[in-house]
């Protein structure tokens, strides 16, 4: 890959950090604070998508910062992984910000520059993770991102609040310096470096077991990836409000979990050296895999016992990630296209989906699916989009979650691990079952069964815009999924 010096790198993650003052000096006039998250949102898109062209080019655009010790500095570079992760944090920040005028000011939330002010930093941290050249840049802004969205976790600020957000410092923070940071310090006294190459940092190192051991560590270690056992901290972070929820769920942090996992296998180990890893006759990457088919499918099993609608989506979040774990531990091309483009496919779905969950709490307080039977009646266009988000996360036609299924489909062929095909279909049947059922009887139910009749109310424009937006642009991915589609198979080839 041709390497190119690009400025533009530390302008597009300081833009969101940098409009938090205008939204602090603006507060009392809530038009134009949220008219400057709006603002800032809208031209990090437009830096962002204007690299594009030249990453499909096969260009590695990087911007180094300082130096912080030998052979270890401050450093952005954006490659296709990376230019796909910030399109999509890029995108669903600004739609997310108009759902959050809408949401916040219909439930009359308290503390909402604060709330939009660390909005701001977390997509900061998302982006410096994103844009990150070596392992030190990648775990500064991972943690960056932990602190930046706690004060969002316990945003109510009552005692359910500050429970679940002790368990997100404990299981997020607590395994990145528990496990990533000594394994880091292993690295680096290994190679002297902690910069990202195609062929992994520690490509050439003989397959020692306990590299395997600095290999788990790592994987396990960054926990936002959401693998069992490691993911108690997502279905509690649901005390969240809804557009937080849509935050961690579908754009920043667990994204940026899975992110990580990615960059571990394939740019910090190499898939040789991944592959070739072993305790005697165990494969640390056999291990990963079986708990990440393990995650998927008890994670749907249980998605299928929550009438909480946030909760069956935060666990259907889990399993999801780790079709993407899954798919990146194949190690064949087609797999490895196929994780990178279900982080872009899965986050447009998911989002819809936790919009559409907002939307109904503020038109009609409810929050169980038990409480929604025959709701499509008065709730029409929010359930057709909810019914899109199903199908994309499903992975049916005509969303954009087929496309990145089936390339993950086609690299378990490829890797010949049928076993794991079947874990993706089988997880796929019940993505099915705990999906489909809520549409239906949201539409059709009988007269004693139906709870909501009327006349249709749906809520506030500013709630109902984005989830047609995010279910619009499920669409049209699949009618277009040639930038995503490019990106992965850039990526995919550059790490082979």
């Amino acid at each position: 890959m041709t390497t190119v010096y690009e400025p533009l790198l530390l302008v597009i993650v300081l833009i969101p950090v940098l409009a938090l003052i205008p939204i602090v000096i603006t507060r009392r006039n809530p038009n134009l604070r949220e008219s400057w998250s709006l603002l800032a949102a809208a031209a990090t898109i437009v830096l962002v998508l204007s690299l594009v062209p030249r990453v499909l080019e096969s260009k590695l655009l990087v911007m180094p910062l300082f130096e912080c010790a030998p052979g270890i500095e401050l450093a952005f570079r954006v490659d296709g992984l990376g230019m796909l992760f910030a399109i999509v944090a890029t995108v669903l920040w600004f739609v997310t910000t108009i759902y959050s005028v809408g949401y916040m000011r219909s439930l009359k939330e308290h503390g909402q520059t604060r709330y939009f002010c660390f909005f701001a930093l977390a997509i900061t941290s998302t982006l410096g993770v994103a844009f990150s050249g070596n392992l030190l840049t990648l775990y500064l802004f991972y943690e960056l991102l932990s602190l930046s969205t706690y004060p969002l976790v316990t945003h109510h600020q009552d005692e359910e609040a500050r429970v679940a957000g002790r368990k997100y410092l404990i299981y997020i923070v607590g395994t990145s310096i528990g496990l990533v940071l000594p394994a880091m310090m292993i690295i680096y006294r290994q190679t002297g470096s902690l910069d990202f190459t195609g062929l992994g940092i520690l490509a050439g190192q003989a397959p020692t077991g306990m590299l395997g051991v600095v290999f788990l560590m790592m994987v396990f270690g960054f926990a936002k990836s959401g693998l069992m056992p490691v993911h108690r901290w997502l279905p509690g972070a649901m005390v969240a409000p809804t557009p937080v929820s849509a935050l961690l769920h579908a754009v920043a942090v667990v994204k940026v979990g899975v992110f990580c996992v990615i960059r571990v296998v394939t740019e910090v180990f190499g898939v040789e050296l991944t592959a070739a890893l072993s305790f005697g006759d165990v494969r640390p990457v056999t291990i990963v895999r079986c708990v990440a088919a393990f995650t998927i499918v008890v994670s749907s099993v249980i998605a299928l016992q929550q009438d909480g609608l946030k909760k069956r989506l935060a666990y259907s979040t889990i399993g999801q990630l780790s079709y993407i774990i899954l798919g990146a531990t194949l190690l064949t091309p087609l797999a490895l296209t196929g994780s990178v483009m279900h982080i872009g496919m899965h986050a447009f779905g998911k989002i819809t989906l936790f919009f559409c969950a907002g939307a109904i709490y503020v038109a009609v307080g409810k929050k169980n699916i038990s409480e929604m039977v025959g709701i499509g009646r008065r709730m029409p266009l929010t359930m057709i989009c909810f019914f899109v988000g199903s199908l994309s996360v499903i992975g049916l036609p005509p969303t954009g979650g087929i496309l990145s299924k089936m390339y993950l489909v086609r690299g378990t062929l490829d890797a010949g691990t049928y076993a794991f095909l079947l874990v993706y279909l089988f997880s796929s049947l019940l993505n099915c079952a705990y999906f489909f059922p809520i549409v239906y009887k949201a539409f059709f139910c009988t007269d004693e069964e139906r709870q909501w009749d009327g006349p249709v109310q749906e809520p506030p424009r500013w709630c109902i815009v984005p989830p047609v937006i995010t279910a619009v642009l499920t669409v049209l991915l699949f009618v277009f999924p040639d930038i995503f589609l490019g990106l992965a198979d850039v990526y995919a080839r550059s790490v082979q």
